[in-house]
């Protein structure tokens, strides 16, 4: 894939989107606008089907949608509320401990600074750019594994994990699109751009892909 044709490629996705579902973190940054909501739902996504999130997230909130009052809660009553999500204990630990440092060191604001955001307890890069961008609609580059897969697929890139993937994007992804690309690749890779047997014969860009590292698709 040449450079040039990401532009292309992010028009050909952004036309597509709408017939997708909306991820579930990004769906809770459209309909809250909450900076706390995407911050929280991020984390329980950690490892987590979009489905088993949104569900979980729904409960969470229902209980507490502000730092202050989900310290009112016990660590029980949030694993409960959350659970089944990947290692829901340990995430149940990761909110309390948020929480609390929200309150006391922030007031209760979820910072809008990436190192800032790293301070957070359970929260890497992916959690803080993911945060950035849908939660303050700042520029931010947030690699899952299928940003991390797509980007390495179209050969627009050639790294080997997910932190490489970042660096090479913020040097090469025109910054105007950054905000989006994390959403529309990760709506694209759990439609068509999957893991295994991608479904190229259904994919608007696939003139554009060089398809590394695809044997079987579809």
């Amino acid at each position: 894939m040449k450079a040039d044709d990401i532009h292309p490629v992010i028009e050909a996705l952004t036309k597509a989107a709408p017939s997708w579902d909306v991820p579930a973190v990004t769906l809770v940054a459209e309909t809250s606008h909450d900076p706390f909501r995407v911050l929280m739902s991020t984390v329980l996504s950690l490892r987590t089907k979009d489905e088993t999130t949104a569900a979980a997230s729904r409960r969470l909130f229902a209980l507490a949608d502000n730092p202050s009052d989900m310290l009112r809660l016990s660590e029980d009553e949030i694993a409960k509320a959350i659970y089944p999500v990947g290692f829901y204990r340990v995430k149940a630990r990761n909110v309390l401990d948020i929480c609390r440092t929200l309150v006391d060191n922030y007031g209760s604001r979820v910072p809008d600074d990436l190192d800032e955001l790293l301070k957070l307890k359970g929260v890497g890069r992916k959690t803080a750019n993911l945060v950035l961008t849908l939660g303050y609609n700042k520029p931010g580059i947030c690699v899952d594994t299928h940003v991390h897969r797509i980007s390495n697929r179209l050969g627009y890139i050639k790294t080997k994990n997910p932190h490489d993937t970042e660096m090479a994007l913020r040097k090469k992804l025109p910054k105007k699109y950054w905000i989006d690309y994390n959403s529309l690749l990760v709506a694209f890779g759990q439609h068509l751009c999957k893991p295994v047997s991608p479904m190229c014969t259904l994919c608007p860009v696939s003139i554009y892909c060089d398809r590394v590292g695809v044997g079987k698709s579809r």
